[in-house]
């Protein structure tokens, strides 16, 4: 970790207010990204990645808290003023065909990024498009094209190049490979994974799929309705997970080997509405190893072991 974090979210909030009833979709989220890092943030659906990946960007406007990026405090930003630090931050979409315009050629999109924020002539941006194919493996010519004429794996490649086109430093890279095929999904996750380090970029990995996230990512923010459960390098949270939630997400992970032993742990139940969260621990209704203590009170993020963070108020789970 560097001195100073690259990206730091401290007590980050986001509240709707659905015909009279208040939706908690995040409370009190906290975390550091440093430089050259890939930071992965997991959970079920209806935990609350997404919506943690656009407040970040300001895609979606955070209800309460601080984000800080290289030292500057975006939440405070005018429009204008995030209009130019959005060069800088970038997004890829979860899915390559929704995000993709199909009245627009691949070079109009590649360039639109660019034309906004008016960076170079015509050509240049044009010239930024073709060696952003280059750099995600399609070919310069792909700018006379449009969407339709690609499969999704080459959409999601186009959907990597809209991004590089305006030089990030930041990427949030929303379930990448999700709405692919398995046999294409490698692929992309190499794609990602040598432009990254290649390039030298920051990233936050928003996925489901934790053999992914073991694969591409320094760190692990594990979430559970809204709330961070626990935080760990990824070697550590593999190897050693401190949070019943994470023992149960890593206990479905498949294994290679059929014959190995298997220890599944089971969820009852479906993730709580946001509508009407639990009491106390947000985790507790379905937690095999709940205490009576669990529906009173609210545990801290703390650290358990260096760089090692859980919020639950149990000590004894080795």
């Amino acid at each position: 970790m560097s001195a100073a974090p690259f990206l730091t979210v401290r007590d980050l909030a986001k509240h709707y207010v659905s015909r009279g009833t208040k939706l908690n979709i995040l409370e009190g989220i906290s975390f550091d990204i440093a430089k050259g890092e890939v930071v992965g943030l997991v959970g079920e659906s209806g935990s609350g990645k997404t919506t943690i990946g656009r407040s970040v960007l300001r895609l979606v406007e955070p209800s309460s808290g601080s984000v800080e990026f290289d030292g500057t405090e975006l939440t405070t930003l005018s429009a204008a003023q995030m209009r130019r630090t959005r060069p800088r931050m970038q997004y890829i979409f979860q899915d390559p065909f929704a995000s993709l315009s199909p009245r627009m050629t691949i070079g109009e999109i590649l360039t639109e990024g660019l034309k906004i924020q008016g960076i170079g002539t015509r050509k240049e941006r044009m010239d930024r498009a073709r060696n952003a194919l280059v750099q995600v493996d399609l070919p310069a010519e792909a700018v006379n094209r449009y969407a339709h004429e690609f499969s999704g794996g080459q959409r999601q490649r186009i959907g990597i190049a809209r991004a590089l086109t305006l030089a990030p430093e930041f990427i949030v890279a929303d379930e990448p490979v999700s709405a692919l095929d398995v046999s294409i999904q490698a692929q992309v996750i190499n794609l990602l994974r040598d432009l990254q380090q290649r390039l030298g970029l920051t990233m936050l990995f928003i996925s489901h799929d934790l053999a992914v996230v073991e694969y591409i990512c320094d760190r692990v923010i594990v979430l559970y309705l809204g709330r961070i459960m626990e935080i760990a390098s990824s070697a550590d949270l593999y190897a050693r997970p401190q949070h019943p939630y994470t023992r149960a997400l890593l206990s479905a992970i498949p294994s290679p080997d059929p014959d190995a032993p298997r220890n599944r742990q089971i969820l009852k139940g479906d993730i709580p509405s946001p509508a009407n969260p639990p009491s106390g621990c947000v985790f507790r209704t379905r937690c095999p190893v709940a205490l009576e203590a669990c529906a009173h009170t609210i545990p801290e993020l703390r650290e358990v072991s260096p760089g090692q963070f859980k919020a639950c108020i149990r000590d004894d789970l080795n």
